[in-house]
Formats: structure tokens, sequence, C-alpha cells
């Protein structure tokens, strides 16, 4: 029960109203909206202004106690509450990491995390807070799999010719310092890390040339492509999709940094370490397709659009890659942490 918690699971439910026949049934329905938004910001009209992807940002998610999520930003002073202080300061600012970034109010967040100190509203320790996940609902998870040279070496497959693609599904979703509880020993058994950089599309596009795709990512997170290999690999007719989005498979954190404070995305030393001892150590240099290459390649098939994932591939060290007599897969009570340079430590444990 506590890691279901834990690796919560944000139930959003939309009412669907319609016209009241009397004055006393319209008063009604205005009532019990007016209740539903009594934690959220100040209501505003829909924001019309130009699009903004978030720029000198890093931002995490807030699992707060009435089981919301919303975003904190991270200062040198300490974590600004975006909502409580949006509320005290009367600003319509985004309070998701989705809401920012399809609708590209990226000014108001800024006027909120600038007026915070002046708020009234306490800043937040990060060690105090239960993170939520950053990603609910995207309209594509778009995963590259095979994707570093030593990797591919390691496994015995040739480097692909284009970029292999599979999905994970929105149930795999999950937060920073989840607990990832393990299917029944019926349906698996084999689990291994694939700690991965995560890309995240800022503004929609089709056909995009290598040249131009840097333009179109808002910023970067850490990320595990968590997977059943038994599932992925031993069955007769070989199930990535299974394998690699049962329930929490996907947990992404701790924070998302925005493009310009990453640079390169190209040249990021890459590690996982589990139960303390290091597994993975490479570098995003070894990538057989760049991160320009996996947009323009991602988007000649489908549009992006804001809030897209992409997982791009993990480096040498899974257990998948080790000799079979070697091979010690993971289990509950495993502790798993995931590092990627500039953009921190992704933590989860197993039960």
């Amino acid at each position: 029960m506590n890691s279901r918690r834990t690796c919560v699971k944000q139930a959003g439910t939309v009412g669907a109203v319609v016209a009241a026949a009397t004055a006393a049934a319209a008063a009604a329905v205005s009532g019990s909206a007016l209740a539903a938004s009594h934690t959220a910001a100040p209501m505003a009209v829909p924001y019309k202004g130009p699009h903004k992807m978030p720029q000198n940002s890093k931002l995490l998610s807030i699992h707060n106690a009435d089981g919301s999520e919303t975003l904190g930003a991270v200062t040198d002073g300490g974590v600004v509450d975006i909502r409580a202080t949006a509320q005290k300061l009367g600003i319509a600012a985004p309070l998701t990491l989705h809401e920012l970034l399809s609708g590209g109010n990226t000014d108001a967040l800024n006027r909120v995390v600038a007026g915070a100190k002046g708020s009234g509203v306490a800043l937040l320790s990060e060690s105090d807070i239960t993170f939520g996940r950053l990603f609910t609902h995207p309209s594509k998870i778009v995963c590259v799999g095979l994707n570093y040279r030593r990797h591919a070496k390691e496994v015995g497959m040739q480097e692909p010719r284009v970029p292999p693609l599979f999905n994970k599904y929105n149930n795999a979703l999950a937060g920073h310092n989840c607990v990832i509880t393990l299917p029944p020993k019926e349906i698996s058994t084999k689990f291994d890390y694939e700690t991965e950089l995560l890309i995240v599309v800022g503004k929609s596009g089709r056909n995009i040339p290598e040249a131009d795709a840097l333009s179109y990512v808002a910023g970067y997170c850490t990320s595990n492509d968590f997977s059943s290999r038994d599932l992925q690999l031993e069955l007769p007719s070989g199930q990535w999709m299974i394998g690699k989005t049962l329930d929490n498979f996907a947990p992404i954190g701790p924070y998302f940094v925005s493009s310009d404070l990453v640079g390169d995305p190209n040249k990021l030393k890459i590690e996982t370490h589990v139960n303390g001892e290091l597994r993975q150590s490479s570098n995003t240099a070894d990538f057989i397709f760049n991160t320009q290459q996996m947009v323009s390649y991602i988007s000649k098939h489908w549009t992006i659009a804001p809030g897209d994932i992409i997982f791009t591939g993990t480096p040498q060290g899974v257990i998948a890659g080790m000799p079979k007599d070697k091979q010690v897969w993971l289990k509950a009570g495993d502790k798993i942490v995931s590092s990627i340079e500039k953009l921190g430590e992704l933590k989860f444990s197993l039960a």
C-alpha cells in the first residue's frame, strides 16, 4: 500500500456539466465548481500569449497532501512551491510541467519564482518534499533501443541503420524516490535497469531537419527504462512492449532541467548504481544516433508535441549483457540510482 502511495497515480476527475433547467440547479453547479478549485491558483482567461519554452529552469514535482502533483522550482535558497506561491501572489501560472510545456506561459512561472521571497510562502527543502511525477499524461512516450555503441557490442548485436523505436504507456510513469512493486514470479523474474537520458519536447513539429532539432527540445531528465528481460526477450514472439511498460516501469526525475542549462546533450556522463555498486558508466558521446538525429527521425513519422518524451537508450553494463553465469537479476529490496551529469540522481527501490 505504501509503494502505491509513493508511486502515486494522479486521477484527475472531470465532470461534464449540462445546461441547468432552473436557476437553482445552475447555482448548485457553480458552487461545486468553486469547491473543486479551492486549492488551485487564481482562475484566469486561458493564456493566449506567445508560446515560450522554459529557460534557466530546474523544476521538480511535489506530491501534495491532497493527492495532486504540482511544480516546484529549485533555487539557490530552496524550492519554490509554485501552487502556493502563485495563489498568494494572485498569478495564474502553470501548475504542472504539462501545463507549462503545452501552454507556453513561461513568463507567469518566472514571475512566481521572482516574487517568491516576498510572498510570505516559505521555501521548501528537498529533503521535506514527497516527489510526484514530472509527467502524467504525455501524448507520446517514444523509446529508442540499442543506441550506444558499446552496449550493442556487449549484447552481440549489429549497430542499427535507423533508430529502433518502441513505446511505453502512461501507466509506467513514476517519480523520484518511488517504489516499484514487482509483478508475481509467474509473470516475470528477470528485472534489469537501463539508465537513460530523457528528451522533453517543447514545441510541435513534423519532418524536422537535424540542424533545427535541438530548438524543439525544452529540456532533459534522468530516467530509467526499467525492463523485464524474460517478457521482452524470452517469449516465443518477443514482447518488447510488455517487457518495457508494466506499472511504474518508467521512473523519471528528480528534475526537469531546461536545455539552456544542459548545453550539449551528446556529451553527458551517465551512470547506474545498484545497492551502492557501480554497474553502468558511460557518456552520451557513445550514442549511435545523437539527440538531433533521434528527434529528426521520430518527427518524420509523427508530429511531435510539447510534453512528448523520448527515452534515448542505455549504455553498456546492463545485466542482460553479462555472461549467463553472472546474470543476477534485480529483486525486491534492491535500490537503484540513475545519474546523468547536470540532471541529478534518480533514486528508486524495488518491492
